[in-house]
């Protein structure tokens, strides 16, 4: 292992900033973009060496792999992150219109929602993954939460909380219990879990990670990040009472008002509910 490879590992490691799934991500980004610099020529360096002609051709090289705009800002922000580990932000420019990356589109128009199929719910053999993802559907959790997810910590009657070191980013937040069926699923969580999470007692995160992604693909049942998409349409019709522009509602300029006004706070609700702090991610979900 080259000696920034080995470096820059460490350094997440010894942050502890964020969930587990969040340095994770920011490892191997970085790892790839040590690679990638290792490549392009920049031999022998550690942290502390970066600098503007680095990020430079790092940006250079995603925009010619013909990467989306979301994706290189997403790498270029653990790059960010980098340089602030050693000290050195103004290595990395503020602005990522200084790199000349193209404005991210957050409306596609296109609906992303998924429906958590019943048959294939029930070839899925290992019952901590059942509920993960039942859970998914029900209240629009991340896959970590869902397999993280504690429901004699969680369940506060009216709404669920989820702790910090559960959450993208590291944030807690709660959701509301709007239905039978959610407060159904979360007492079949309490008979499973007992006193602990979806994760079994004989197992790490990891591992049961692992059977996650094992027995909900052999179930048919995998990229289930739709499954938040489906949530969110659905709660944003409980709270207007009618459908988003995604499922094929009006749009926004069609409002009244005071329709308007209804949809502004739904639309906030949604974005506490599922975790983003910016309005405009909850375009991505409901159109």
């Amino acid at each position: 292992m080259r000696d920034l490879d080995y470096s820059l590992q460490q350094m997440v490691k010894q942050s502890r900033e964020g969930s587990f799934g969040t340095r994770a991500a920011r490892q191997a980004i970085l790892l790839q973009a040590a690679k990638t610099l290792h490549e392009l020529g920049y031999r022998k360096m550690r942290p502390e060496s970066i600098k503007p002609k680095h990020v430079q051709a790092l940006v250079e090289h995603w925009k010619e792999q013909k990467l989306t705009p979301g994706t290189i800002k997403n790498r270029l922000s653990q790059v960010r992150w980098w340089a602030g580990q050693v000290q050195k932000p103004a290595v990395v420019a503020r602005d990522n219109d200084h790199y000349g990356i193209d404005r991210r589109r957050y409306v596609t128009g296109e609906d992303k929602s998924k429906s958590l199929d019943s048959e294939k719910l029930g070839r899925v053999r290992d019952e901590h993954t059942k509920l993960s993802l039942q859970l998914q559907a029900a209240f629009g959790l991340r896959r970590e939460e869902s397999i993280k997810f504690s429901p004699v910590y969680a369940d506060r009657g009216d709404r669920i909380v989820l702790k910090a070191s559960w959450t993208k980013g590291g944030k807690s937040r709660e959701i509301p219990i709007t239905n039978a069926q959610q407060r159904e699923l979360l007492n079949q969580a309490r008979r499973i879990a007992g006193l602990g999470s979806l994760i079994p007692v004989n197992k790490n995160y990891i591992q049961q990670l692992r059977t996650y992604e094992r027995s909900s693909m052999r179930a048919g049942l995998d990229k289930n990040h739709g499954l938040r998409h489906a949530y969110a349409q659905r709660r944003y019709e409980e709270l207007t009472g009618w459908k988003c522009p995604a499922a094929g509602g009006p749009n926004r300029r069609a409002l009244s008002g005071d329709q308007r006004n209804l949809d502004k706070a739904a639309r906030e609700q949604i974005s506490r509910a599922l975790g983003h702090e910016r309005l405009a991610i909850v375009a991505v979900y409901c159109g």
